[in-house]
């Protein structure tokens, strides 16, 4: 029994392989620059996401800034600072 399930492994062993080389293949990755490109790729991702990172914070600092100045202003017509002006 133990040749029996020897002889599935290498079976199972042999199609994992051969669908694994089809499945690069169809998606371009089959070839020696591969490697290169995935790194590249992961790399493009990273700076991508560095940049998204660095616009929200970018646009939330905006966003407080304008918040702080609306108040600043209400403050100063609250308390009339147009009439301490004239």
């Amino acid at each position: 029994m133990s040749a029996g399930r020897d002889e599935l492994r290498l079976v199972v062993e042999e199609a994992v392989e051969l669908g694994t080389a089809r499945a690069l293949a169809r998606l371009g990755l089959a070839d020696d620059a591969a490697h290169g490109d995935l790194a590249e790729l992961r790399e493009l991702l990273r700076a991508w996401r560095d940049a998204k990172r660095s616009a929200v914070r970018a646009a939330l600092g905006w966003v407080v800034r304008l918040v702080l100045a609306l108040l600043l202003v209400g403050i100063a017509v609250k308390t009339g600072f147009g009439e301490w002006l004239r």
